[in-house]
């Protein structure tokens, strides 16, 4: 019996639409160019909100405004066999959120390999489901064109995230 515990990696996913188009990003990725949606890891001591914050700016140069949670995602992908004849299996905890962005930042570079952001309509996003990145992609987008929200309350972040700063130490 394996003593390693499984651990999810967590993410989170901006899900930014405007006049019936979705803001998606493409990026490099091992298995080539890929669609979406802005989206990125979740670091240490940092809110989700403050993560799908940080991951908008990166990687699309917008300021993003959360305004609501369209969903929580568990999906396990496996990919291509690695060259060590290893293939990846990993789950992603994935908190999706709706909300408004700005235009981009003029002079802002977009995150190491983000090739460019686009916009496209569902359909659009729909048929191009063979170049996304994972199934969530559509899969967030679809909750999202349903008007599946939530309160952004319903994450809840406590104090004990953050480390005490040293001049609040006592």
């Amino acid at each position: 019996m394996s003593t390693e515990r499984w651990t999810p990696r967590v993410t989170v996913a901006a899900i930014i639409e405007s006049q019936g188009r979705y803001l998606l990003v493409e990026e490099q990725t091992p298995e080539g160019l890929r669609l979406n949606n802005p989206a990125g890891h979740l670091e240490r001591g940092e809110t989700p909100e403050e993560a799908v914050v940080r991951e908008a700016l990166e990687e699309s140069a917008r300021v993003f405004v959360p305004q609501a949670l369209v969903g929580v995602y568990l999906a396990r992908l496996q990919g291509p066999e690695g060259g060590d004849g290893a293939t990846p299996d990993v789950t992603y905890l994935r908190l999706a959120y709706a909300g408004m962005a700005d235009e981009p930042i003029a002079g802002r570079a977009l995150d190491a390999g983000i090739e460019r952001t686009l916009w496209m309509t569902l359909a659009e996003v729909r048929a191009s489901a063979s170049r996304h990145r994972s199934p969530l992609v559509l899969r967030c987008i679809e909750d999202h064109a349903a008007g599946v929200r939530y309160p952004l309350q319903a994450v809840v972040t406590p104090a004990s995230l953050r480390p005490p700063r040293p001049d609040q130490e006592r």
